[in-house]
């Protein structure tokens, strides 16, 4: 929104900076991170008011988990409107790229709301029902694949990017649309799978948005692309300026999130960013860049899938608890350990992934 203000500079002026992804992307990080602390603590009051006995906590966790009985969930709620309020401030409405993220960001935000509301409304941790959710994520991932796909180059259009390789180009063809809709959905299930310990997946979560950003901001400029090889999509180095936004407004959230939590992050923040992370990706055709990037949330995902279809087959566990954070509580692991353990996967992942922008 402020960068109308570039319409009153002669080139010369503080309005001049208005035109610089850079300055405002930093502008969008402190906007979220002051919107957190401003509003974090009335909306906790509020939170804990209105939910009375907060989040319900499964019966068969761990026993650790039941000193966390009456802590309210939604905190979403507060890196959500962080992360809008600064991304309208700060970046280009006019750039298709930053209303595609947005969107998919807040729609799977209301999809998590309504599956929290259903859970503190009936204190039951089941929720809205897991097709329901998985439809509706489906059908908001379609609609984004296929946007998507009519704002690529011609060349890049329906096509997958190899990591590694100069000019490798998968055509994918109508393929393209439910893949990037298996991306989107499944990056937002896995983020989901991952919040289950205070602080876990919120930090992970920034540090790739943060590895995202500038991969989007590499591959938005003709002058990056050429450098280092990989497929110039214009207009994506936008999202710098909302991937800086949620990094603060997730800071923001981490400062009432940490152990112990007072507010959890809740579907309405774990599916919102998710979701963010798998659009992000498919706008600047890193994909397969998103699976190592986000290796954290994959093997959290893949975790549950395992346990599941081995406990199905054999009636027998492969892990202690699934997702794969739980196997470490029950190995007697502290929760801080666990959290602080994953988070320097998680940076490490990120390093390599930002990695693959140079080595080709």
């Amino acid at each position: 929104m402020l960068y109308w203000l570039t319409s009153f500079s002669d080139g010369g002026d503080v309005f001049n900076l208005f035109r610089y992804i850079t300055f405002r992307a930093g502008a969008a990080f402190f906007t979220a991170l002051l919107f957190g602390f401003l509003f974090g603590r009335p909306l906790i009051n509020l939170l804990r008011v209105r939910q009375k006995k907060g989040q319900p906590i499964r019966d068969d966790g761990p026993q650790s988990h039941f000193a966390k009985a009456g802590t309210p969930t939604m905190g979403g709620l507060l890196i959500l409107s962080a992360l809008t309020v600064s991304t309208l401030l700060w970046a280009r409405l006019d750039n298709p790229y930053v209303w595609l993220v947005l969107g998919v960001t807040v729609a799977f935000g209301t999809i998590g709301f309504a599956d929290d509301y259903a859970k503190v409304t009936r204190m039951n941790v089941k929720g809205v029902s897991g097709r329901v959710r998985f439809g509706a994520g489906l059908a908001i991932a379609a609609v984004a694949g296929y946007w998507a796909a009519t704002l690529h180059p011609d060349e890049l259009t329906g096509r997958l990017a190899m990591p590694l390789f100069k000019d490798a180009l998968v055509n994918l063809g109508i393929l393209f649309v439910p893949f990037a809709m298996l991306v989107i959905v499944g990056a937002a299930n896995a983020v989901n799978l991952t919040d289950g310990l205070d602080g876990l997946a919120i930090m992970p979560v920034m540090i790739a948005a943060g590895t995202l950003g500038v991969i989007a901001y590499a591959v938005g400029r003709a002058d990056f692309t050429q450098y280092l090889g990989v497929h110039f999509v214009p207009g994506t180095g936008e999202i710098l300026v909302f991937t800086a936004g949620l990094i603060g407004g997730g800071l923001g959230f981490l400062w009432y999130n940490a152990p112990p939590a007072a507010v959890f992050m809740g579907d309405t923040g774990s599916l919102a960013l998710g979701g963010a992370l798998g659009a992000i990706a498919v706008a600047t055709k890193h994909e397969i860049v998103l699976a190592i990037v986000g290796g954290l949330f994959v093997v959290e995902a893949l975790s549950v899938i395992i346990q599941v279809a081995y406990f199905k087959r054999t009636g027998k566990r492969v892990f202690l608890m699934a997702p794969i954070h739980h196997h470490y509580e029950k190995k007697g692991w502290a929760e801080p350990q666990i959290v602080i353990r994953f988070w320097i996967i998680s940076l490490i992942l990120a390093l390599i992934g930002l990695a693959t922008l140079k080595v080709r």
